[in-house]
């Protein structure tokens, strides 16, 4: 990458496109990018030193880019729309362009790599391998799909050009294919992002060709839930290690008694090494204690004992908008998650009824594509049933056009929950002021459903 001074980003405001700026940042290279909203996280670009523009328009390119097309090396998001603009003049001028995936492989190529791959719960988990590390004093790098609480970032930067680096291994579109790792971590292998797979079995052959390319003598951590076709697909001498909250799980690693406690959740580590007692997670959520198992896991693996670990763990304050509290409480809870699958609505509600047992629930759920609406409508609407209220926003498109029936409505009629509605972003705030009948609240989706919190979190605190 040394033989591109210039790095030019379509779609920065991305949560790993905006690390890998940063990363080209701090080694030297300029760096500038184009987006279509602007957002805290670009403005914080911005504060770094980032030039970013939000119209789509080739005057708006910079010009040390425009006159050094040989030297300039333009990232491209898959979000960007096929008739951009920019990205139609760069494609017809002849640039390098290559995509987010690529040139993440390209940059963990000669390193250590741990790569942490699933359909949901990857960000968590990367971001607890590398606070872990961190935290401990191993030095590492990582590239992570969120802002992790601890570092304040999306990034954290190695000190050696020797030293192992954590990325978050997306299956969309089959990115993680580019990466070849020492280590991985299989989250979750549930059916998602359908309208590029078509079938879960596609979706499974994709895993199973990421573990293929471990590393000889590599590391593979599965949860319990993942098809057991990836276990077999890793390459002969993998130490391959499933892991679950019990053993009846079938799992080699698993955390036995789990015990919440406020917002805290305590559990020992049985594995391999042994057991540690006496783990205490800030990060409430039983998905999040099976998490933390796979991380631990690793840390110990890069030689992080018991004591470090204990601590590392109970220091962890984990992700921006993954379980995270915007109103503590005492009079009402306020939480706020990136929840977007079936599977981690039902993980996230279950484990805020395990710690507000006897409290009323209004959930405010934004679904996310009209595809993954569409093919996982009935369970979306079983999990958000769980909830004493659900009120449901429109569809966030993102990257899609609409689908012909293809609503909110849709999911409507099979909630059972006592109450639902659907409502516009100006209704929800209306009515958490007005009809505040409840004692948790709890935003969940991963569009813009984010912009409703800042003026949430005020009407909750009056």
């Amino acid at each position: 990458m040394q033989q591109f001074p210039y790095i030019f980003f379509l779609g920065i405001g991305g949560i790993g496109m905006s690390a890998l700026a940063r990363w080209f940042k701090a080694n030297g290279h300029r760096v500038s990018g184009y987006d279509k909203t602007e957002t805290p996280l670009t403005q914080a670009l911005e504060a770094e030193g980032i030039a970013v523009h939000y119209v789509d328009d080739v005057a708006n390119i910079p010009a040390e880019v425009q006159a050094n097309k040989s030297q300039t090396l333009v990232v491209l998001t898959p979000a960007i729309p096929a008739d951009s603009q920019e990205w139609a003049w760069l494609r017809a001028q002849g640039y390098d362009i290559r995509k987010r995936s690529q040139v993440l492989g390209v940059l963990t190529q000669g390193r250590t790599t741990i790569a942490v791959a699933g359909t949901h719960g990857k960000t968590t988990t990367s971001s607890m391998v590398a606070h872990l590390l961190h935290h401990a004093g191993v030095d590492a790098g990582a590239f992570l799909g969120g802002i992790a609480v601890n570092l304040g970032s999306n990034l954290l930067l190695p000190k050696s050009p020797d030293a192992p680096v954590v990325v978050e291994a997306d299956e969309y579109d089959r990115s993680f294919l580019t990466l070849h790792p020492d280590v991985a971590i299989v989250t979750s292998t549930d059916a998602d992002h359908l309208d590029i797979y078509g079938t879960k079995e596609a979706l499974v052959e994709s895993f199973c060709q990421f573990v293929a390319q471990l590393k000889p003598g590599g590391m593979l951590l599965l949860n319990h839930t993942a098809d057991a076709r990836v276990a077999a697909a890793a390459p002969a001498g993998t130490r391959v290690l499933r892991y679950g909250l019990t053993a009846a799980q079938g799992a080699d690693l698993f955390a036995g008694t789990i015990t919440p406690e406020g917002h805290r959740f305590n559990f020992d580590l049985h594995g391999p090494q042994g057991v540690v007692a006496g783990l205490q997670l800030a990060v409430p959520g039983f998905h999040n204690v099976e998490n933390m198992l796979a991380a631990a896991a690793v840390a110990q693996a890069y030689g992080v004992e018991e004591n470090a670990l204990r601590a590392a763990v109970a220091a962890y304050r984990g992700v921006k908008r993954r379980f995270e509290f915007i109103v503590p409480g005492p009079n009402k809870v306020y939480v706020d998650d990136y929840a977007h699958h079936p599977r981690e609505i039902e993980a996230f509600l279950r484990s805020l009824r395990a710690l507000y047992p006897a409290k009323k629930l209004r959930v405010i759920f934004q679904p996310h594509l009209f595809t993954r609406t569409r093919d996982f409508a009935e369970g979306f609407s079983q999990s958000l049933s769980l909830a004493d209220e659900v009120v449901l926003l429109a569809i966030y498109p993102a990257r899609e056009l609409p689908l012909p029936g293809v609503t909110s409505e849709m999911l409507l009629a099979q909630i059972t929950a006592p109450q639902k509605s659907l409502q516009t972003k100006a209704e929800v705030l209306a009515n958490a002021a007005q009809q505040a009948d409840f004692d948790v609240l709890a935003t969940v989706g991963a569009g813009d459903i984010d912009t409703l919190v800042p003026e949430l979190k005020t009407i909750l605190m009056r």
